[in-house]
């Protein structure tokens, strides 16, 4: 067969190939069958003007192997890669671009080059080595070469419209899985991991990572991690400073890195642990605020990303951030339910079982006025003592079970709140003066304020038979001071039996580092003052 039909036949056979890595190789291998080379590389340039894959045939696993790491895109190749026009040399050593070569890379002595150039850019170059029984190449080898690299931009054209037509179905078909996974109410991590599995497959890497910040530190974690030592790297925590990632956060920007591993901005120890060369990261973003970042990285010497695959993962990331987002935001449903349970159980406690109670304990204090049996009168002021005790302690399960008196209110609009429960409960005119800037002060001391006034209207509701009711909280000197006062029947504070409420209340000014006067007269009223330091 003549080097023609060679041609012809290897048209042909590269328009069959669809896979550009396998248009790659075919490419390089028909090289070396047409010109009679002993050695072929071919080299795909990437966007900085490096070479981003480096294909090579005539070479065994193991000679490969020795010669290490792959051309930086120097020297001879460089020259090609600087200059994309055909190069012929007889002696690559006398030649004045050359640099050498590696230790353990077999001996070559004769060139031939040529660009590849796919829809007017130069996508690659082909380098054979050492014709087979000649000293050097000539000029119908350079011409064969030409006609194939023509050829070849072709392929590489047809393999790249393919490639990314599967792409696409690939990421409609992963963005449709974390979408339906997401909304069917997967976990988090279970969607953070399918973000990250289907990321690094769609860009071809060896591994993908998802990072967020550890809570009330300045440290990231690898919340999610995939790929090669997926399970060694997972849980592993670095600095937001002086990392890519945290540079990610911190501008909200993507970050290409040619290799990881002699980056000084990349986190060494991490790098190392995962061997990690190539890399991307892009940022998690909710809400126009970059919080984490998803990254996807091959090992040390693998493959370069470019802009298509940090489109892809900028798309994943998204995908990520929005699980994160709906995660919360179930948190939150889930919370606000768990709201709505305890605030149904706090009312019907407080509106049934403790005016049940309450009546109860009305019933038997009639009861112990008619009797005539001393002993039994005081057993049933014991009875009722031990219903005050129960209602005291319900009220306070009440008060757990209801923090939102003071979740979605300043604490000036709780204390209102109160009043107006209590006139409407109690039939008590009950009118609240707020100082507000007072009330902002206090907010740090905000439960135990309402836990005594609380308590102080339920004993005005019970004792005084007032008809009406005002509580005030301002500001005297240095010191807040909280006064509840009523017009009811009072008593004399010498003479009268001193229950646990006004015990409570003592204590609990003392808690808040205040103290608690009580003032009342038969048939006057009750003041009750508490004054706390500001």
């Amino acid at each position: 067969m003549d080097r023609r039909d060679k041609l012809i036949e290897a048209g042909l056979a590269l328009s069959s190939e669809l896979s550009l890595s396998g248009v790659l190789q075919r490419i390089i291998d028909l090289a070396i069958e047409i010109t009679e080379a002993r050695y072929g590389a071919l080299a795909v340039i990437a966007p900085d003007g490096g070479v981003s894959e480096f294909v090579t045939s005539g070479l065994t696993p193991e000679e490969r192997a020795r010669i290490g790491d792959p051309p930086k895109g120097r020297g001879l190749l460089g020259e090609l890669i600087r200059d994309p026009q055909p190069l012929r040399i007889d002696d690559i050593s006398a030649h004045p671009a050359s640099s050498g070569f590696p230790p353990n890379h077999p001996p070559m002595t004769s060139f031939l080059g040529a660009p590849i150039e796919s829809q007017g850019t130069v996508f690659g170059n082909i380098y054979l080595t050492d014709k087979v029984g000649a000293a050097g190449f000539d000029d119908e080898d350079e011409q064969a070469v030409c006609v194939l690299a023509s050829q070849a931009g072709v392929a590489v054209w047809n393999a790249q419209l393919y490639e990314e037509t599967k792409r696409r179905e690939r990421w409609l078909d992963a963005v449709r899985e974390i979408a339906t996974a997401i909304l069917s109410g997967a976990g988090s991590d279970e969607a953070l991991r399918l973000v990250a599995r289907r990321a690094r497959e769609l860009v071809g890497a060896d591994f993908a990572s998802i990072a967020v910040p550890v809570p009330g530190t300045d440290q990231l974690v690898l919340a999610v991690t995939d790929g090669r030592g997926a399970e060694a790297l997972l849980g592993t925590t670095f600095p937001i400073a002086g990392s890519v990632s945290g540079e990610v956060v911190e501008t909200g920007r993507a970050v290409i890195l040619a290799d990881a591993s002699a980056d000084p901005n990349a986190y060494q120890p991490l790098v190392k642990a995962g061997d990690h060369g190539p890399a991307m990261f892009v940022p998690l973003s909710a809400q126009g605020l970059a919080f984490g970042t998803l990254a996807a990285a091959n090992l040390r010497h693998g493959r370069r990303f470019g802009d298509i695959e940090l489109r892809l993962l900028e798309t994943f990331a998204d995908q990520a951030a929005l699980a994160l987002e709906y995660a919360r935001a179930q948190r939150e449903v889930q919370r606000l339910i768990v709201m709505e349970d305890r605030e149904r159980i706090a009312k019907e406690l407080h509106d049934g079982v403790i005016q049940s109670l309450f009546a109860v304990g009305m019933g038997l204090q009639g009861t112990s006025l008619i009797s005539g049996d001393e002993e039994q009168a005081l057993r049933i002021e014991s009875s009722v003592a031990e219903i005050d005790r129960v209602i005291r302690d319900l009220r306070n399960y009440i008060f757990g079970l209801r923090p939102g008196i003071l979740a979605d209110r300043q604490l000036d609009q709780a204390i209102r709140h109160l009043a107006e429960e209590f006139a409407e409960k109690s039939g008590v005119t009950t009118v609240a003066e707020i100082d507000e800037s007072v009330a902002s002060e206090l907010t740090p001391h905000a439960h135990e304020l309402i836990q005594v006034i609380r308590e102080t209207l339920s004993n005005v509701g019970r004792h005084a038979q007032a008809a009406t009711c005002r509580v005030t909280l301002r500001r005297r000197g240095a010191d807040a001071e909280l006064e509840i006062d009523d017009d009811g029947q009072g008593f004399d504070p010498d003479t009268a039996k001193r229950g646990d409420g006004l015990s409570n209340l003592e204590k609990r000014a003392e808690a808040l580092g205040g103290r608690a006067v009580i003032d009342s007269s038969p048939e006057q009223g009750t003041t009750i003052r508490i004054t706390i330091p500001l």
